[in-house]
């Protein structure tokens, strides 16, 4: 059984069982035939002829064997058990006589037989009994109106739902007042047959009902109502709902619904707006959630908020410090210009992964901190690695670092490489590596002609 049909079959059987209990205290405690027994007859010596049966009055022999029935199953002293097998013996007794009875009579006797079977979880018995007590001709309208909201809160319970919506319409016509336990079960009853439509208003108005009774609105109610606007993918109303839910009972759960709510309504601020303030709260307890968010601010030119939540998920031990997580925290690291800090994340990730993009990675941070030697043993290893989708500027950049090594030959041996890969401003750097040589030949030219000159 699912959840909701779970749900729906406690608020059920809650509400049949309060209405049989309304039976059982209903019943009369003395019969109209029993008070007029000892009048006028009493006074001549004679025996007076039985009253006329009223379709509305228990006869007394009727009453006695209700009486006893209703003390097998309810005793006074609430240290007794209920005899339920001998409440059982004394209704087959009783309806032996069914036809006899007057229609008041057997929709007595019939309750009793649907308490009985209720207290002994017997819902097929009880709802052909409810069936039974509906059929009976001059009815009273209060026993119809118990007989029929029992009745369609019980179809509901056995998964009949279209049985509940029809039994409980007619309740609906016949009563003269409104009931919220009604309109919820109406609601549920539509929702387990997908019909949210007509399941929405229907549940709106048990929630107007309840505010109205001054009674609270639970939060598996508000849940229900924006799960269908979900389904119905009517955002709009479902952000309302949601942000009802986040001010009355400001949960990790609908601070992330309605995060997700502002990216189906295409409102990014808000919905990144959202998720800090979601994780502010403390309320992240995924790596997901950390992930997406950091990752979020990074796209946003925000890689320094980025970095504060990434790092702050792996503090915590939500977030793995895994390759892909070190991965993405030196990228966004590099986003920042924040060379000198993304060392650190970067050297983690060449020992977790050793491969040529982590490599590159460390390369790039160590020639943007100008340590030259430290990018050039990075890139080679990243070339010797492999599996570089820019081997081009790899090859760009390692040609940089060697040139400020003054290791000429080698960077233009890296710079031709590059050009031949076809990376842009590679054939300017092959020009500029050969004239950086050939000035750096020239200087250290004149450099050794004025040592000689001072020598001589």
């Amino acid at each position: 059984m699912s959840t909701s049909n779970l749900k729906l079959k406690n608020i059920v059987l809650a509400g049949v069982l309060a209405a049989s209990a309304v039976i059982l205290q209903a019943t009369v405690s003395e019969p109209v035939y029993a008070q007029q027994s000892g009048q006028s007859g009493q006074q001549s010596g004679q025996r007076q002829p039985p009253p006329t049966r009223s379709s509305d009055t228990l006869s007394d022999r009727v009453y006695r064997s209700i009486a006893e029935i209703q003390g097998l199953m309810t005793p006074e002293d609430t240290n007794r058990q209920p005899d339920l097998v001998g409440a059982k013996r004394a209704l087959d007794a009783l309806n032996e006589r069914y036809d006899s009875l007057n229609d008041f009579e057997k929709s007595t006797l019939l309750n009793f037989y649907t308490n009985y079977y209720l207290s002994t979880d017997d819902m097929a018995n009880a709802m052909a009994t409810f069936e039974r007590i509906l059929r009976i001709q001059n009815l009273r309208e209060d026993a119809r109106l118990r007989a029929l909201l029992s009745l369609g809160q019980l179809y509901a319970s056995e998964e009949r739902y279209d049985d509940a919506i029809t039994t409980l319409n007619q309740w609906r016509e016949l009563s003269a007042d409104e009931n919220a336990t009604v309109f919820q079960i109406l609601a549920l009853a539509y929702y387990n047959k997908q019909d949210y439509r007509q399941a929405i208003p229907l549940l709106i108005s048990h929630m107007d009902m309840l505010r109205a009774e001054g009674r609270a609105i639970g939060k598996n109610i508000y849940g229900l109502l924006n799960l269908m606007y979900i389904e119905l993918e009517d955002f709009t109303n479902a952000h309302a709902v949601t942000k009802t839910m986040v001010g009355l009972f400001d949960e990790a759960s609908d601070w992330r619904n309605l995060a997700a709510i502002y990216g189906y309504l295409d409102d990014e601020a808000k919905r990144v707006q959202t998720m800090e303030l979601t994780y502010r709260k403390g309320y992240f307890a995924s790596e997901a959630e950390y992930l997406n968010l950091g990752q979020t601010l990074a796209g946003m030119d925000a890689p320094m908020r980025g970095i504060k939540v990434l790092e702050d998920g792996m503090e915590k031990g939500v977030v793995a410090e895994n390759e892909a997580n070190l991965r993405r925290l030196t990228q966004m690291y590099i986003m920042a210009s924040e060379f000198q800090t993304a060392a650190v994340p970067a050297r983690r990730l060449t020992e977790l992964a050793n491969d040529g993009q982590s490599w590159d990675y460390l390369g790039y941070v160590y020639l943007m901190n100008r340590d030259y030697a430290s990018a050039v043993t990075a890139m080679q290893t990243a070339l010797e690695r492999g599996g570089l989708e820019n081997q081009g500027e790899v090859q760009l950049s390692l040609a940089r670092a060697l040139v400020e090594l003054d290791r000429f030959d080698e960077a233009m041996v890296a710079a031709e490489r590059a050009r031949t890969l076809g990376t842009n401003n590679a054939a300017q750097f092959v020009t500029y590596v050969r004239s950086s040589k050939e000035r750096h030949e020239a200087l250290q030219t004149r450099k050794q002609q004025s040592i000689e000159y001072y020598r001589s």
